[in-house]
């Protein structure tokens, strides 16, 4: 039974969300629901496994069966995107009983850390950057490069939220752009839709649903499409990917390469083209245990920094206690209004730390158009990686790309 059953706290939450119009990532949630950690900390999810991040960078010639190494990369980059899922989407029901709220980050807010990637002296410092970019709508950027390999990852996300059905659907706006310098090779990786289930049973918990699409820049092209526990069948957290040369293959699942399909949060099998005969072990998350990211005390971090901010909150967060939840929460965000109403009457911006918004409609043909032209998705439409302004609600696609010269001049925050 879950902590909130036997409240009716519970059930009035549930019924403010029913009847609420509008985006419902903005609507203040209740203490007993949050989460004692800030969204800037999810972007470590993307690489807490740093050996399958940087693998497809040492891939540079075919396998013993003639593969060649363009599509064994594919398949590497696609093992290493199922293996983020499970702490990104099932980590909080593991450690904490069930799905929670994370902490709103403010404008500014950001987090920092590395992974030393001692198992293995070829792989380096691979180095995890966040920054909360925007607030209203909020948007957190984020980049992870290993400079000693030329491997990066940079993206950024925003969510919108509605209720249907007693589920809680969540579209998630943003895409990610991996690297590998060395090889000259991108891939565009764009987001998947999700809903949070169990709010009846007062246990919720986050299943994917939709696609999410990897396009490579050598032309290959993976469909991973998602799907849940029904009432009569099916398991928790499936999917099934296929990969094919190209977009254009893609129509008939005949042509697909390879098929892969299992469970995100448990195991999973990979087979040559459409058939399952010949099926391998392609990844088994309990297998393999999470990197820790490094991250300095709270003593050494700049105010800033998501846990030095946050850490009265998360502490009655923890102890349970609601009125200090309450409390602390409302002094940092009123501080934070305090700040903005500053700027607004000095007539200035935040300036951003370490990224940058372009506007793709007004700029010539980079690595992220090109990408999406050759996975047939349209810029000014892509399901998950626009961002229309208000002011250009038919024009403006913008982006937020990271400034790797900023955080080289960076003076106060260091790792």
């Amino acid at each position: 039974m879950s902590q909130y059953a036997s409240s009716s706290s519970w059930t009035s939450f549930l019924k403010s969300i029913s009847s609420f119009n509008g985006d419902l990532s903005s609507l203040t949630a209740p203490p007993f629901i949050l989460s004692p950690v800030s969204l800037t900390e999810y972007s470590e999810y993307w690489a807490e496994h740093p050996d399958l991040f940087l693998e497809p960078s040492f891939i540079t010639e075919p396998d013993s069966d003639g593969t060649p190494p363009e599509l064994l990369r594919m398949l590497a980059v696609v093992k290493w995107f199922i293996s983020t899922l499970k702490s990104q989407y099932c980590s909080r029901n593991e450690s904490m009983g069930s799905e929670k709220k994370p902490l709103n980050p403010f404008l500014g807010e950001v987090f920092v850390g590395k992974w030393n990637n001692k198992s293995n002296p070829e792989f380096g410092e691979t180095v995890l950057l966040s920054e909360q970019v925007s607030h209203h709508p909020p948007i957190t950027a984020y980049t992870i490069f290993n400079d000693k390999n030329q491997v990066s990852l940079e993206g950024y996300n925003q969510v919108k939220a509605s209720i249907s059905k007693m589920s809680l659907n969540v579209k998630q706006y943003g895409h990610a752009i991996l690297n590998f310098g060395k090889l000259n090779e991108q891939y565009l990786i764009t987001l998947p839709p999700l809903h949070i289930e169990g709010l009846l049973a007062a246990s919720p918990f986050v299943e994917l649903e939709g696609k999410s699409y990897i396009q490579a820049s050598n032309g290959l092209y993976c469909s991973i499409e998602f799907s849940g526990k029904g009432y009569f069948s099916g398991k928790k957290n499936s999917f099934k990917a296929r990969i094919f040369k190209s977009f254009n293959d893609s129509n008939d699942k005949h042509n697909a390469l390879y098929t892969i399909a299992g469970q995100w949060s448990k195991i999973s099998h990979i087979s040559s083209g459409k058939s399952k005969s010949g099926e391998t072990v392609f990844y088994d998350a309990s297998k393999l245990s999470v990197e820790t990211l490094t991250v300095k005390s709270i003593e050494e971090q700049h105010p800033l920094e998501s846990r030095k901010a946050w850490q009265l909150v998360a502490a009655a967060t923890k102890s349970g206690n609601f009125d200090l939840i309450h409390q602390e929460k409302t002094k940092l965000e009123e501080k934070q209004r305090e700040l903005r109403r500053e700027e607004e009457a000095k007539g200035i911006d935040w300036q951003r730390r370490w990224f940058k918004d372009y506007d793709y409609s007004e700029k010539d043909p980079d690595t992220f158009t090109k990408l999406a032209i050759l996975a047939n998705i349209s810029v000014k439409n892509l399901p998950s990686g626009t961002l229309v302004s208000e002011e250009k609600k038919d024009a403006n696609m913008l982006h937020w790309r990271f400034d790797h010269e900023s955080w080289d001049k960076e003076t106060e925050i260091k790792l």
